[in-house]
């Protein structure tokens, strides 16, 4: 069990700030430093990974990934469900959303894409969606601009069900976390290892991997450059992939057009 380079899928409650779940996971392990994968605000509930001490090195990675919401929203008239479904597809694909006021992020009008939008059940005016959108798309937002073409609209609830490669599969309370703390504290680290997800097991999901020789382990643990020697496996395509000795991870690479060097790293584990 690697405390400190590892995941844990929190299901993050109504009411406390995802910078707070973080916090709350780094104090009760007594770790250096957490940090949660892309943020919910606080009155959203749902799938919240927080990375442990070194997996924090792998937040740029693993952020920028689809996210899949269901969520609640009012509509301000009724509408008939065909209609509805037929402005909802308006909004599916690429969209330009200015973030609201209270973000903090820049307001300036941004491109984000819409994979899907639409409604699992309806009752009245409310209405039971489910949306999967590009990582910083504002879902409030856009319940918002869908009720400036139908007469209103505002969100009631929100639930993030899936963050990436993260889902709701394998996703802990803060009740279960704490006992499992408690447990662990007290000699038995059955419960927190059942909650923890080896970076290494993420890293293999999310970037394609090659293996490198024995005789360069040495070397490329202290941050040498990836050379043709090193390795005997085939290039992958993408510009971004991770190296493994055997099941060991050594580092996230990024492709170089250097002479004779393949790829330089971006983050080592030494």
């Amino acid at each position: 069990m690697n405390l400190n380079f590892s995941i844990i899928n929190i299901d993050k409650p109504s009411g406390p700030t995802s910078f707070q779940i973080s916090q709350f996971v780094k104090t009760a392990l007594n770790l250096k430093k957490t940090s949660h994968l892309g943020t919910l605000d606080p009155k959203v509930t749902g799938v919240l990974p927080v990375a442990l001490g070194r997996a924090c090195r792998l937040n740029e990675i693993l952020m920028h990934r689809n996210k899949t919401y269901v969520g609640i929203m009012r509509l301000h008239e009724e509408i008939e469900k065909k209609e509805l479904e037929k402005q909802m597809k308006k909004f599916i694909g690429e969209i330009t959303q200015l973030p609201p006021v209270r973000s903090r992020v820049k307001r300036a009008p941004r491109q984000r894409e819409i994979i899907s939008f639409k409604i699992l059940e309806i009752e009245g005016k409310n209405v039971l969606f489910e949306s999967e959108v590009q990582a910083g798309t504002y879902i409030r937002k856009l319940i918002h601009d869908l009720g400036e073409e139908i007469g209103g609209a505002h969100m009631l609830e929100l639930r993030r069900t899936k963050a990436g490669i993260f889902s709701e599969d394998k996703i802990y309370n803060l009740y279960d976390f704490e006992k499992a703390v408690d447990e662990y504290k007290n000699g038995n680290d059955k419960l927190l290892k059942e909650m923890l997800i080896p970076a290494e097991e993420v890293i293999k999901k999310v970037l394609p991997s090659i293996q490198i020789e024995e005789t360069s382990l040495k070397q490329l643990l202290v941050g040498k450059p990836l050379m043709k020697q090193d390795t005997k496996e085939k290039m992958p395509k993408e510009e971004i992939f991770a190296i493994f000795n055997k099941e060991k991870f050594i580092s996230i690479m990024k492709k170089s057009q250097e002479e004779n060097i393949i790829a330089r790293p971006l983050f080592v584990y030494n």
